[in-house]
């Protein structure tokens, strides 16, 4: 799928009401939702950079899987969980509590429709533990339906040939990847800075942690971008260009692609075992 092309097929928003009704009912129905935010990404980014790769990555991908799978997409929650970018003009964020009522209200009623799965398709870092979080409270809350949180980001291979060592555990925001990417899939929206900032990992910096701690990883702390750097990068977006941007974005296309199709030719997961119903 080209820059600016739209898959509305799969787009469960986009159909009348019975075609909906028709589509909940399939077997192992399953909706993807995909999520992002409303958030400084730099002088060179949009603030809705996290909810258009989102929302692109995962109509490409329902785009190259077969028509017949039971599978759609929602339409994207823009506005995420963001307070680590408080300080920079633009961002907004809504509270813990709010964004996790949100989707077990939308969750439950997507569960009494009678989807099966519901995946929440995740582009924001900053939301990873609580959409998780959230997922756990809906799936005790509406039993018949499976929650599966996922981050758009984890797991992909590749991405280790594709972006310096460095980068993939330093460039934590508007870095290297989220510029190239961005590059490929929406050129007229990055800006011509390529801020390197938010050092925490040199010798010098006050913002590198002691030995075997880290902003994120085996043990991490609350970090808050005002404290990092003066841009809103943490990273180092120099190097970005558009062919590094579509070499990511093919891989993060083949790895939904594959882990979608695995989903949907299986049963899993199985149904809630009546002890926690």
């Amino acid at each position: 799928m080209q820059s600016g092309e739209v898959q509305t097929v799969k787009r469960l928003h986009c159909m009348p009401w019975p075609d909906a009704a028709k589509a909940l009912q399939c077997p192992g129905a399953t909706l993807v939702w995909p999520f992002g935010a409303m958030e400084q990404h730099g002088p060179q980014l949009p603030l809705a950079t996290d909810a258009l790769f989102a929302e692109r990555i995962l109509d490409a991908v329902l785009g190259e899987l077969s028509q017949d799978l039971p599978i759609w997409s929602l339409p994207p929650q823009t506005i995420g969980f963001s307070p680590e970018h408080r300080g920079f003009p633009g961002t907004v964020s809504l509270s813990a509590d709010l964004l996790i009522d949100l989707i077990k209200d939308v969750g439950g009623q997507l569960a009494e429709q009678g989807v099966k799965r519901l995946v929440l398709f995740n582009a924001h870092g900053g939301q990873i533990g609580l959409l998780q979080a959230a997922a756990r409270e809906l799936a005790a809350q509406s039993p018949s339906m499976a929650v599966l949180p996922c981050f758009i980001w984890s797991g992909v291979s590749g991405l280790s040939d594709l972006l310096p060592d460095h980068e993939l555990r330093h460039g934590l925001h508007a870095g290297l990847a989220e510029t190239s990417l961005m590059l490929a899939l929406e050129p007229t929206l990055v800006g011509s800075e390529r801020p390197a900032d938010g050092d925490h990992s040199s010798a010098g910096s006050s913002s590198t942690p002691p030995e075997g701690w880290s902003l994120e990883g085996d043990s991490p702390m609350a970090w808050f971008t005002a404290d990092l750097s003066e841009s809103g990068v943490v990273g180092d977006s120099r190097g970005a260009d558009s062919a590094l941007g579509h070499q990511l974005q093919t891989q993060l296309i083949r790895h939904w692609k594959t882990l979608f199709t695995s989903l949907l030719a299986s049963s899993w997961p199985p149904r809630a075992d009546p002890r926690r119903i």
